[in-house]
């Protein structure tokens, strides 16, 4: 670059245009990309270099007061300015902030200019993070100090000298005297208002940290628990964030960089799996993913707890889910609706106006509910259903009216509500709701929660178009039918709707008529909710049949998600699997939509990361079978009643109930509690003794994500959960479900007398397991030459203060030569003359 530049002396920048596939070598690496305007349109990515890049006098050292001035010029157009500001002010006059938290502030300069500062603070949370991301993927806590941790609060350096990025990190690595740093984001709040207390400055280093995937956390009873409780820096409650970092080790580490424009199409659970599969690949930066979606990225809070009750979930991602991800800080949102695919051109028409370029387009928009056509039947006279033409599935094609409304996401429950508020038909209005899926109840159990009175909610069934219902259930359906009579919600069953305003103009809906087996009827009408049967939304639909992709009902795909089109997969509800396949009874729709947009993610990587061995083609009779997941199939919500439900069950062509217990390979089943009193609680054991099936109803709220983990345990791991039901030791799951025993099977309690043989040997559940201790650091007094374990049913056992908080590494050798791993030992006990040992 000196050679160039000395070519053109009166030149300050050299620019770079390369196409999108082009690897990164070692030349662009030192260049900045350009990000473009969303409406760029544009084959190649745009580099640019600053001559003042080549200087190579840069200098990283702490502040001082004398560069204040510097640092003001530098941050001048930055929005948190103020905090940088004020930050270098309290390193300047006390070292540390009036909480005592060690505090360093980092300058770089160059011919005597800043260009850079970053300031950090001693990490106080260091528990925290440990027990709630997996940090320990990318370092071993034992070789830090725990004043080697630091956070990062601020970073900001002159994007002409931004190659020097890696290098200012190790740099304050090496001045501050530490191993690891840490770079949290918090989500945005409501109204795009920033909570000061924890704010920090958007880190233009971000790309050269890594993002750290959050734990899954058992959820305690704290109280129940007592002193065997975690500590408070592990169990408390804070605001949730997404972790980034970076240690020695990381910094010696290049990312691969990945400028393919990825487009995904649709926010559905599938959708933004996929995303955080490539998102969380620590060793490649993906630097071209965008999303289109009508609302942008979901997790936004509109609503409150009480409020966010009219959709069921599935439970694949939360508002918290979203917050540990930070999706918003690697994609780009197009927020809009795909209106048209140009195949030849290789872009996306976004709301018929925006155009987004691709190299690879997913598509993952589902499916939604849409607008009801009505029959058209006049009620006066008294037709039914028997004598209104059977026609094959209408589109509605009339203005919707305003107080219509269809709920496929908290963005359309929050107008929703708002619109009730704003027209007074909480405190008196009749509304309708129409459809039959679990959907229907947790719509009107909402309703109830906000005010309206049951004698004001009309929940209108249609006629069934399955043998199956939403809830396949009979104890949990009758125990909902129970509550909407005691609400005095009036229920109409097997109902087709006729008309609206009898025909007139439906804006706004007045009244809707409607036809049953017998009689019709008609109802005042002040808000319509619908839920009639899913289906893929008709932009969308025309969009892919006009780009000529095989739409059979659905979009046809291949094992691969492959479409007809190489460079188009799509995946989820929207789908279905070539007719090649012979298996048009499994869809995408049957498994967990969370495992459907992990393997199209690991499909795609394929593409993408060369440390992965090639995929080699399965034989062709083999590419006939389609595949299957494992991942549970999950739905819950609150129904009419207050009444808690969650259902658990494997990926399945759906059957009733009924059927699938008369099957002779059906299994067993522990039922225990009453569905009328909120306590019932149904496993399903399979013949293998697997867990099955799970179905709550509880009148309390439970901890969800705890049952969840019971999914795919056998009945022995969960503490012999057969035998103790057949004994009648279990009368309450519910209470069994919160005990330390079944809250984590693979934690065991132990009791050391103070005799025994150097090894330990243990007979447990008929299986013989060693134990050899080494390194272990126990006092002599309590453990000398011999030790025999017994499993330990005591009550809580008493605290020993005087032992020390050992680490106590062990080998665990399973006598059955399956598998080794590293157990640790927690706080012990002393209880009834023994030595208690918690193994984890």
């Amino acid at each position: 670059m000196n050679f160039v530049f000395s070519l053109f002396p009166d030149k300050n920048f050299c620019i770079i245009s390369l196409p999108h596939l082009t690897p990164e070598f070692v030349l662009i690496q030192n260049f900045v990309k350009i990000v473009p305007f969303n409406n760029c349109t544009l084959e190649q990515d745009l580099y640019v270099f600053h001559r003042a890049g080549l200087l190579k006098t840069i200098n990283i050292r702490l502040a001082n007061l004398s560069d204040t001035p510097g640092v003001e010029n530098l941050v001048s157009t930055l929005m948190l300015k103020t905090s940088i500001l004020e930050d270098l002010k309290q390193y300047n006059e006390a070292r540390r902030d009036p909480d005592g938290t060690p505090l360093q502030a980092f300058v770089a300069d160059v011919a005597e200019q800043i260009v850079g500062i970053a300031v950090i603070r001693n990490e106080m949370d260091i528990e925290y993070i440990r027990s709630h991301y997996n940090i320990e993927d990318f370092i071993y806590f034992s070789h830090h100090q725990r004043e080697e941790h630091g956070h990062l609060y601020h970073f900001a350096l002159n994007p002409i000298f931004r190659h020097y990025t890696k290098f200012f990190l190790k740099e304050i690595l090496r001045l501050g005297y530490k191993s690891c740093l840490y770079y949290p984001i918090y989500p945005e709040f409501r109204e795009s208002k920033f909570q000061i207390s924890y704010a920090h400055s958007l880190t233009s280093a971000l790309h050269y940290l890594v993002p750290v995937r959050p734990r899954r956390q058992i959820v305690y009873p704290l109280e129940k628990l007592g002193i065997n409780a975690p500590s408070k820096a592990v169990s408390k409650d804070l605001l949730s964030y997404a972790l980034n970092h970076t240690n020695r080790k990381l910094t010696l580490e290049p990312k691969i960089t990945v400028n393919a424009r990825i487009v995904v199409v649709g926010a559905s659970n599938v959708g933004i799996s996929f995303l955080e599969t490539l998102v969380f690949c620590s060793h490649l930066k993906f630097s071209n993913l965008t999303l289109i979606s009508t609302h942008g990225l979901p997790g936004k809070k509109l609503l409150g707890t009480e409020q966010r009750k009219f959709l069921a979930s599935d439970h694949c991602f939360n508002d918290k889910d979203h917050a540990l991800m930070s999706l918003c800080s690697w994609v780009n949102v197009v927020v809009g609706r795909m209106t048209a695919i140009d195949r030849a051109a290789k872009h996306v028409v976004v709301s018929q106006e925006g155009i987004v370029l691709y190299d690879h387009l997913i598509l993952c928009t589902g499916q939604q509910y849409q607008v009801p056509c009505p029959t058209g039947a006049d009620i006066s006279q008294h037709l039914t259903n028997k004598e209104i033409p059977k026609s094959s599935k209408q589109r509605y094609t009339g203005k919707v009216p305003c107080n219509h409304f269809i709920l496929n996401d908290e963005e359309d429950c929050f107008k929703a509500v708002a619109w009730l508020r704003s027209n007074s038909i909480i405190i008196g209005g009749n509304v309708i709701v129409y459809g039959d899926t679990i959907d229907t109840y947790t719509t009107v159990e909402a309703l109830l929660n906000l005010g309206v009175r049951g004698s004001y909610i009309h929940l209108v069934l249609p006629p069934p178009t399955s043998t199956i219902t939403c809830i396949n259930n009979y104890t949990v359906e009758r125990a909902v039918e129970r509550a909407l009579q005691a609400a005095g919600v009036t229920v109409y069953r097997e109902a087709l709707l006729a008309q609206w305003n009898e025909g007139q103009n439906p804006d706004p809906i007045h009244s809707a008529s409607f036809t049953t087996p017998t009689k019709p009827f008609k109802l005042p009408c002040s808000a319509f909710f619908s839920f009639s049967e899913k289906n893929v939304d008709y932009e969308t639909f025309k969009a892919i049949n006009d780009a000529c992709l095989v739409y059979d009902g659905r979009l046809v795909i291949d094992t691969n998600f492959h479409t007809n089109d190489i460079a188009i997969r799509a995946a989820g509800s929207l789908t279905k699997f070539s007719n090649r396949y012979y298996s048009n009874e499994w869809t995408h729709s049957n498994f967990n939509s969370k495992e459907i947009g992990f393997q199209l993610a690991a499909a795609m990587l394929s593409l993408f990361d060369p440390t992965l061995e090639p995929v080699t083609e399965p034989p062709a009779d083999l590419d006939r079978l389609i595949p299957m997941y494992k991942g549970a199939k999950i739905k819950g919500g609150i129904l009419p009643g207050s009444y808690h439900y969650l259902h658990i069950a494997k990926p399945a062509i759906p059957t009733p109930l009924e059927v699938q217990m008369a099957q002779p390979d059906f299994g067993s089943e522990i039922v225990t509690g009453s569905a009328k009193n909120g306590t019932y609680f149904r496993i399903h054991i399979n013949k293998y003794k697997m867990v099955e099936a799970i179905t709550c109803l509880s009148k309390e709220a439970f901890p969800t994500s705890n049952y969840i983990r019971l999914f795919g345990q056998h009945e022995q791991v969960l503490n012999n959960l057969c035998a103790r039901y057949e004994d009648r030791l279990i009368t309450d799951l519910y209470r069994w479900c919160h005990c330390r025993m079944a809250l984590n099977p693979r934690r065991l309690c132990w009791s050391v007398n103070c005799t025994g043989t150097s090894h330990v040997k243990c007979k447990t559940v008929g299986s013989y397991l060693q134990y050899y201790f080494k390194n272990a650091n126990f006092s002599p007094n309590f453990i000398k030459n011999n030790a025999i374990c017994k499993l330990s049913r005591a009550s809580p056992p008493i605290p020993f203060p005087q032992l020390p908080l050992w680490s106590l590494s062990c080998l665990f050798l399973c006598t059955l030569g399956v598998y080794s791993k590293r157990m640790w030992v927690e706080t012990p006990t002393v209880y009834k003359g023994k030595l208690l040992l918690l193994f984890s």
